[in-house]
């Protein structure tokens, strides 16, 4: 039962997570995931690389790592939600 409430809360947020993350931190979340990828420094060619995101949420990290890098960047997202 409590995994079905948990999975009703995370549908119904999902597609407002940005909005609420930038109400709640005033958009410095989009700064420290920029900071982040350019840490993660993905590379920038089709030479195979593979990002595993634990804990990932709506992946939105992920998506920025493989847009930040080549055609060989690829990421598997997972999380209990």
């Amino acid at each position: 039962d409590k995994q079905t409430l948990v999975d009703d809360v995370f549908h119904k947020v999902a597609r407002r997570y940005d909005l609420m993350n930038d109400l709640m931190s005033g958009g410095l979340h989009r700064v420290w995931k920029d900071a982040l990828v350019s840490k993660l420094r993905p590379p920038r060619s089709a030479r195979p690389s593979h990002l595993l995101d634990l804990a990932g949420g709506t992946g939105d990290v992920s998506f920025r790592a493989v847009e930040a890098g080549g055609s060989g960047v690829r990421a598997t997202i997972a999380d209990i939600n």
